[in-house]
């Protein structure tokens, strides 16, 4: 059994469901494409994927609030389903509309998203960082924001932007991209480098922030698995996983992505970190 921590009185997973890949959006994309994840994940196949998770133990779904997840999370819960929903903010869609329709599905957090807080915060623009941060915590729920930049944590520790957690990257995909706009804006495919001198970094502000922080493309988005033979990859995983929660706090969870077209990801997923997890 995967163990709990204590989110502001929720009891959550220490491992959580991401969804990149419902969206398409991949970091390995001459492996997966962005239209072969799309076309496997239909509507039945992402419900399929929130009940498997739900069956193996995962408690929380860290879920986009894009329209399509939106309307198929009324359906998840009609059909009985019990995860914990935490969103994360939709960037083509208005704020405070996106607000309204995550509200409606009771969620027990929203952050902003990435990509696009980096870029506000790499152009200086603090001010409206804090006004749509400010958006969210109106809404009454545990706000929070998302980076890939581990100086954005002890930034907004420091100067009091009001988060009560952060997503953190364990990579920084803005290493190579500081100033661009996020691809959900762009639409553009992700070639992104990953840089194994990151993960230390962002352990580090994880650690020094006092806040519950959910580690997520521990995976680097994939790539981790570039290279090794199926019969390779528990192993990987199980190490990765080591490294995350040694280097994370007890408070703290990890996010991860699934494509179960070729299989099931999940189970193999949530078997490894209980393991991991009751070894610590």
């Amino acid at each position: 059994m995967l163990p709990t921590t204590d989110f502001y009185g929720t009891p959550v997973t220490r491992l959580i469901l991401g969804d990149n890949p419902f969206a398409g959006n991949t970091y390995v994309p001459d492996v997966y494409t962005r239209d072969e994840m799309l076309d496997y994940y239909t509507a039945d196949a992402c419900l399929r994927a929130m009940f498997e998770a739900e069956a193996d133990g995962i408690n929380t779904y860290m879920a986009l609030s894009d329209p399509f997840i939106l309307r198929l999370l009324r359906q998840y819960r009609n059909e009985g389903g019990k995860m914990n929903i935490m969103f994360h903010s939709y960037p083509p869609m208005d704020l405070a509309t996106n607000i309204y329709y995550m509200m409606q599905l009771d969620p027990i957090a929203i952050y902003h998203q990435g990509s696009t807080l980096d870029e506000m915060y790499e152009r200086g623009d603090k001010e409206t960082i804090r006004k749509r941060l400010g958006q969210i915590k109106a809404a009454g729920v545990k706000m929070g924001l998302a980076t890939h930049i581990p100086e954005v944590i002890a930034c907004a520790d420091e100067e009091g932007w009001g988060a009560d957690f952060y997503m953190a990257s364990i990579y920084n995909t803005r290493r190579d991209r500081r100033g661009k706009t996020s691809s959900f804006i762009t639409g553009e495919v992700k070639y992104l480098k990953f840089y194994p001198e990151d993960p230390p970094l962002m352990y580090g502000a994880i650690r020094k922030t006092r806040k519950p922080c959910i580690a997520f493309k521990i995976f680097a988005g994939g790539q981790v698995f570039c290279g090794k033979t199926p019969g390779e990859v528990p192993a990987v995983v199980g190490s990765v996983m080591r490294d995350v929660y040694t280097n994370i706090k007890p408070c703290d969870l990890a996010c991860i992505g699934v494509f179960q077209k070729h299989k099931n990801q999940l189970k193999e997923n949530t078997e490894i970190a209980a393991k991991v997890l009751s070894s610590l």
